[in-house]
């Protein structure tokens, strides 16, 4: 079985919140695809609740591509301590720290039930599992802890 990279990081080692580039891949064309980390709750001491976590993930499905150029997926890790963020081209960690601190600011402080997409039956695979009061709550607690663009050192943008 091929290695994945996100499963040898020493998870005792991190310091969330933060954003880390996982790897950079060049195609056969040249073009390039970042994967980023976007850790957001100390692994394996704190997890999001699904439902605050599907409402993260909705919104920052729009307001990381209203931030960075080239966004191709943000997808919630299954242990729900973070997201893979999947791009095309290359942005540093502290522009994806930064898109990702907008975003969840606007999140804590702006975003309304009217604003989050793909919550009816016929947009989202479990539409009941949504909560804009925990995903606002959490939000606010990351946006606290401050976003770093390194994992193993305290770098808070």
């Amino acid at each position: 079985m091929a290695k994945v990279e996100s499963f040898t990081l020493d998870h005792t080692q991190v310091k969330a919140p933060y954003v880390r580039l996982i790897t950079e891949v060049q195609g056969e064309k040249g073009d390039s695809i970042s994967n980023y980390d976007l850790r957001l709750v100390q692994p394996n001491e704190n997890a999001i609740p699904t439902a605050g976590l599907h409402t993260i993930e909705h919104l920052l499905a729009g307001l990381l591509r209203d931030r960075l150029d080239g966004v191709i997926d943000c997808s919630p890790f299954g242990c729900r301590t973070g997201f893979h963020l999947i791009t095309w081209g290359e942005h540093s960690t502290t522009e994806v720290a930064e898109a990702l601190k907008g975003s969840l600011t606007e999140i804590a402080e702006q975003v309304t039930w009217e604003d989050v997409q793909g919550t009816d039956i016929y947009s989202c695979g479990n539409y009941r599992d949504h909560s804009l009061f925990s995903a606002k709550q959490w939000s606010r607690d990351i946006l606290d802890a401050g976003i770093s663009d390194d994992p193993f050192e305290r770098h808070v943008i």
